[in-house]
């Protein structure tokens, strides 16, 4: 029998994205002959198995340790039997017309020998590596001095990406990406595979080149699209990706252009250039806190001399001395605050801050009995760190509370998310994230596919909105993320949600086949809990314990003062209640300790006393349901407390009860 299209794919411990594909591929070759090839390079997390159980069809060739990309695609490339062959990265997803569309390609274009289709990234942008040209000494220049993205519409400038070109045209190009390769089996049986002497990156590029070289053309072709989560594989291994990437760029210049000493400084450059950046990416958080609070430091101490100059007779720091008095402070303020913890890469803490503040403050002080020729003004000094104790803190809760920055990764922020379908499968997905207990998936709703059945309920499920107005719906929900699922949707409609919504900021998943996992850019999700008793519960510890309750007494304190006298008599003269009276007319309880201003529902069950006490708001009252729904909630509550999650929680009651 005849086959239409071998279809290849290199394995390395990616079973989950693997799965999706496999599943697409399904979908995509309905009407063709079609085998598939997979080459395992030595996974160790069962993808083996899993390709044997559940898929028996699949002829696998099983390596014993990781030959590289180039070379386990050679192995399949050998036995190979389809009219055209294609090359597939696992972590892709192909739409149902994909196959179809490129064989008609290759059949309405006989010059074409090799070509790839329109691959997105999972938030719907274009991969720019899809299409691009050959890295000679001034494409690699351009690269390399990041011209090609200061000047993307130049066709000067951004020659290696083509972002000069119509993302929706199809044409020639030099290259196309290693995640898509389409070719006719007699161009493979002329010019062969790849050189094995590319262990990962720039294969792709010198297989193109030689097949150019051979006498055929190479395209990109823009009417059918993939999604490819890029780099899935290399995340799983210790290879250093900048320095494999540019010695492969190097390789192919050396093996097909003019090997220059100027070209081989510049790719070099590049790698110490993108090691810089990359690692400046990883710590811009720290770069960015330090920088901000020496900004603060020095602009509190100028308005300190500022304040005491006007209400004294003191003259303001001496010109000798105003370097030093205004950046040796500001320094040993931030050395201080980086040994004591307060900077780090992925969290901006408040405590450590406050903490690195006052012992900034203690040394300072002690200082100046030194180095008394720098003891000018201890007015000064007491008032910058005043400010200092008030702004420095500041800034970080507003990065936390209304930017979502610095909340690091133990750190709660809700996610808000839609199901697009209406089957059986949908509803039973919604309702295995709502059922999640290690992390909380606020479900808004379903996306149907017809508008009379928006409104209507599935299982306690409403449809807000059809695939049509679906971007409306992202930005009137505020919706974090959008999962699909493949049962009632084709993956052509995925394809085409996830392209026209690249611009909404939002994440794009799809659940596997057996709803046991959802794959997406950030992360795979496992829909299977762990037995709460592995689970730890951030409430029973000391050190949030201490916190909320200093928070409960401190603002329990303040509106005992200045909010509660006005409710409790407004209540006693008319007589009438709302939310956020009763919510006030309880705040003695938080300061007698009896309750918290956030806490879990109703827990009388002394076993459950490690969810903490009653909270006058909570889940329960933002985010209302069953008995079930509010047992999860505290189970949840109980694990990720602390003090940016209560904020949260109180800043969405406060609003909620405003408006009723």
């Amino acid at each position: 029998m005849q086959v239409d299209l071998s279809i290849i794919i290199v394995n390395y411990n990616v079973k989950v994205f693997l799965q999706n594909l496999l599943d697409s591929i399904n979908k995509a070759s309905a009407n063709l002959q079609t085998e598939i090839i997979v080459v395992d390079n030595a996974s160790d997390d069962g993808s083996v198995e899993f390709l044997r159980e559940k898929y028996p069809s699949v002829k696998l060739i099983i390596n014993k340790t990781n030959l590289g990309f180039g070379k386990a695609n050679n192995l399949a490339l050998k036995e190979a039997k389809g009219k055209f062959i294609l090359l597939l990265n696992p972590d892709t997803i192909v739409a149902e017309d994909t196959f179809i569309k490129m064989i008609e390609f290759f059949n309405q274009t006989p010059e074409a020998g090799l070509a790839g289709c329109k691959i997105l990234n999972p938030d719907g942008t274009l991969q720019l590596p899809c299409r691009r040209s050959f890295p000679g000494p001034w494409t690699s220049f351009t690269k390399v001095t990041g011209l090609s993205t200061l000047f993307p519409k130049s066709k000067i400038f951004a020659r290696y990406n083509l972002t000069y070109l119509d993302e929706n045209e199809t044409y020639e190009v030099d290259a196309i990406s290693g995640s898509f390769m389409m070719m006719r089996k007699e161009v493979y049986d002329k010019v062969g595979g790849f050189d094995e002497q590319f262990f990962m990156y720039g294969e792709d590029l010198d297989l193109c080149y030689r097949i150019q070289k051979a006498g055929y053309k190479v395209y990109y072709v823009h009417s059918t699209q993939i999604i490819h989560y890029k780099g899935e594989s290399t995340k799983r291994s210790s290879i250093d990706e900048t320095k494999v990437f540019y010695n492969a760029m190097h390789l192919f210049v050396k093996k097909h252009l003019s090997s220059s000493f100027l070209v081989e400084i510049i790719l070099q450059s590049a790698i110490l250039v993108r090691r810089f950046f990359a690692y400046i990416g990883k710590i811009k958080l720290v770069l960015a806190a330090m920088l901000i609070d020496l900004l603060l430091f020095i602009g509190a101490l100028l308005i300190g001399e500022y304040l005491v100059k006007t209400h004294s007779a003191w003259a303001g720091f001496p010109q000798f001395a105003v370097p030093v008095v205004y950046i040796v402070p500001a320094l040993l303020y931030i050395i201080i605050s980086a040994v004591s913890g307060s900077y780090r890469k992925d969290s901006l803490s408040v405590m450590k801050n406050l903490i690195g503040t006052f012992i900034s403050l203690l040394v300072l002080t002690s200082l100046t009995f030194f180095f008394k020729q720098y003891a000018f003004s201890r007015a000064v000094v007491l008032l910058t760190y005043l400010i200092l104790f008030v702004t420095l803190p500041l800034w970080r809760i507003i990065a936390k509370l209304f930017f979502n920055v610095g909340l690091g990764k133990d750190e709660f922020r809700q996610l808000r998310s839609i199901v697009v379908g209406t089957d059986e499968t949908a509803v039973n997905l919604a309702k295995k994230l709502k059922e999640k207990k290690t992390n909380i998936y606020y479900v808004v709703g379903l996306i149907g596919f017809s508008n009379k059945n928006v409104g209507q309920q599935f299982n306690g499920f409403e449809v807000i909105g059809t695939d049509v107005n679906i971007a409306k719906v992202i930005k009137k929900y505020a919706v974090d993320e959008v999962i699909f699922s493949s049962a009632q949707l084709t993956y052509n409609k995925m394809i085409e949600i996830v392209s026209s919504n690249q611009d909404k900021n939002v994440e794009f998943k799809i659940v596997g086949s057996n709803l046991d996992f959802i794959v997406g850019k950030t992360a795979v999700t496992l829909l299977d809990d762990l037995p709460i008793f592995e689970l730890s519960y951030n409430i029973t510890s000391p050190v949030h314990r201490f916190i909320k309750r200093s928070f409960d007494i401190v603002v329990s304190t303040a509106v005992l003062f200045l909010i509660y006298p006005f409710i409790f008599f407004k209540v006693r003269l008319s007589g009438m209640k709302n939310d956020f009276s009763q919510f006030i007319l309880n705040v003695p309880k938080v300061f007698a300790g009896t309750q918290s201003f956030v806490g879990p529902g109703k827990v009388n069950n002394e076993k459950l006393a490690f969810m903490g006490k009653n909270g006058l708001t909570g889940f329960w009252y933002t985010e209302p349901g069953d008995n079930a729904e509010e047992e999860r909630q505290n189970i949840f509550y109980a694990k990720n407390q602390n003090i940016w999650l209560d904020l949260e929680i109180l800043g969405k009651s406060l609003i909620k009860m405003w408006r009723k």
